[in-house]
Parts: C-alpha cells; sequence; structure tokens
C-alpha cells in the first residue's frame, strides 16, 4: 500500500479477560480497512500507574495503515466500545475493559483537542515501553532507545512482567 503509514497502538484492560480482550483487538486492528498488522508484542502484566483496581494486560501492536490519523483514532474508539469501553465522566484513569491508544503515526506530530502524537506519556509507562521495544526495536524517542526508556522506567519501581505470546 503505497503512502502508507506506521503506527504504533498499545493495548490495555484491566476489567475482566483482559488477555482474551487485547487478542480480539489485536485481530480488529487486524480487519481495519487499508491496514495492516505487522507485529505484535508479547503479552504483559502491569500493576497500574495514577489507577486503581486490578493489574493491567498490556501489549503493543506494529500497523502499517492507509488511514489519516484521526480516521484511525475512530477506528480505535469503535473498538474499544465493542469490548464495552465505558468513560465515566470525571473519572481520569478509570478501571476499563479496553484501553487503544494510538502512540506514534509515522513521525506525525499533532495536537488537537482528540488527539496528540506522539503520545505524551508513553516514555515514562514502562508498560507501553517495553512491549513498544518488541515490535520497534530501532525505535528511539527523543534519541533514547525505547529499550533503554523502558529499562529506565522499571530502574524506578514500575513493575511488569511479560507473560507469552499475545
Amino acid at each position: 500500500m503505497p503512502g502508507d503509514i506506521d503506527a504504533f497502538v498499545a493495548l490495555g484492560a484491566n476489567l475482566g479477560d483482559g488477555a482474551a480482550t487485547l487478542r480480539a483487538a489485536a485481530a480488529g486492528l487486524a480487519a481495519l480497512p487499508r491496514t495492516r498488522l505487522i507485529a505484535r508484542s508479547g503479552l504483559y502484566r502491569s500493576a497500574p500507574i495514577e489507577s486503581r483496581g486490578p493489574d493491567y494486560w498490556n501489549a503493543v501492536v506494529r500497523l502499517r495503515t492507509g488511514l489519516a490519523a484521526e480516521a484511525l483514532l475512530d477506528a480505535l474508539l469503535a473498538i474499544e466500545a465493542t469490548h464495552g469501553r465505558l468513560r465515566p465522566a470525571g473519572e481520569i484513569n478509570a478501571p476499563r475493559t479496553l484501553d487503544l491508544d494510538l502512540l506514534l503515526y509515522g513521525s506525525f506530530e499533532l495536537r488537537t483537542p482528540r488527539l496528540t502524537l506522539p503520545h505524551p506519556r508513553m516514555a515514562q509507562r514502562a508498560f507501553v515501553l517495553a512491549p513498544l521495544s518488541e515490535v520497534w526495536p530501532e525505535g528511539t524517542i527523543d534519541a533514547t532507545p525505547v529499550a533503554q526508556l523502558a529499562a529506565r522506567c522499571i530502574a524506578q519501581g514500575q513493575t511488569i512482567d511479560r507473560i507469552g505470546p499475545l
């Protein structure tokens, strides 16, 4: 698909059968129009950060897509809704059945009321960085390798365990 962009999406869930939900969400992402799933990380468990509830299931997928960034965001929100995602008013980082975050969309930078690219907090979260380093081993954020950023977060006390394949 000429003109396609590599996009990276973080998947997370801490309500219901999180592992099964992430697998179903990855299948949903692979089925999006003008989109191919290029790589998927392993499946991880992590303790909540700035959140409450049970541990999270986490993963990252790499897509090649012809969808515009906001169209891809709309698709992510639709997949979340299919899996029962609720956004309670006034609650930030509430427990969720599924969370899909667009981390990177090529090298594009964007700041709109709906979407900020690159994702503003990804470089501070081991649950994003560890799986991201699997699907983007050559990746850097602000000239620092993604794997090194993940190791830094873990050294600062963030817990994450690789469970197996997604």
